[in-house]
């Protein structure tokens, strides 16, 4: 059943959650997604997708929250939920935002965006605490921009006004049928800008050297009521715990120049 399937943890015990479910279910698994390494992440042979977030995932625990929230609206479709796994709708064709020209793409974003976003509500957490914890572990980890990244942490505070996707880029973005979806998020309360340095940073490999792809990015976003100075200095916070390798210093520290 697993094909040509490989994973960055181990996921034993998510696979055997997703084995059941899908008997409880009454549906068939086929094999696993090849890139979904951090997640049980299946499609059934009726047109969904069968998932079981990593148990060492706090980032995902209220997945299932937010895409219930949003019931489709810029999002996949919850169908059903277990207390660990999550029965989806299946975005056909499937292909993301990085097949697009960035003009395109961009736009798209901002829109699946607008409809993500909502005012904060229970049961979604703050993000300031992880915040502290993650650039606690990228300062032991000697990333070369938590000093710079504290300072901006200190000036824009951690606004918890909105529910965000969290890991809004291109290839979180799907094609469903004459429309776009996003899928894996990883909910929290926040500030709207909080997610958009996962786009600027993508797809794969960008290290934001086309300075005017980014500026044109960035002002897609404060086009729609963004705070540009809070768009550079997430991006900066962000990227010195998940962009912290050499070749990205020089385009992240250039946001805030």
């Amino acid at each position: 059943m697993d094909g040509g399937f490989t994973s960055q943890v181990d996921l034993a015990r998510e696979r055997r959650v997703a084995l059941t479910s899908a008997a409880l279910w009454g549906v068939e698994l086929e094999p696993p997604f090849a890139f979904s390494n951090v997640s049980y992440v299946a499609p059934t042979t009726n047109g969904a997708v069968l998932k079981v977030p990593w148990g060492g995932d706090d980032e995902a625990l209220h997945e299932a929250d937010a895409l219930g929230v949003w019931d489709g609206d810029g999002a996949v479709r919850l169908l059903r939920r277990s207390d660990l796994a999550l029965l989806e709708e299946r975005a056909i064709p499937g292909d993301d935002l990085s097949k697009l020209p960035d003009i395109d793409a961009t736009k798209i974003a901002v829109d699946i965006a607008l409809r993500l976003w909502r005012p904060a509500i229970a049961p979604f957490r703050p993000i300031a605490p992880e915040v502290s914890r993650w650039l606690d572990r990228a300062a032991s980890e000697r990333s070369e921009l938590v000093p710079l990244a504290r300072e901006l942490f200190a000036e824009v505070g951690g606004g918890a006004d909105w529910l965000v996707h969290g890991d809004l880029h291109h290839h979180n973005i799907l094609r469903s049928g004459d429309h776009y979806v996003a899928i894996d998020p990883k909910p929290y309360l926040a500030d709207r800008e909080y997610d958009v340095p996962a786009f600027l940073w993508n797809p794969m490999d960008n290290f934001l050297e086309d300075v005017a792809q980014t500026e044109r990015r960035i002002h897609a976003f404060t086009a729609v009521g963004l705070d540009e100075f809070r768009i550079r200095a997430w991006a900066v916070i962000r990227g010195s715990y998940l962009r912290s390798g050499p070749e990205y210093i020089e385009g992240l520290r250039a946001l805030v120049a």
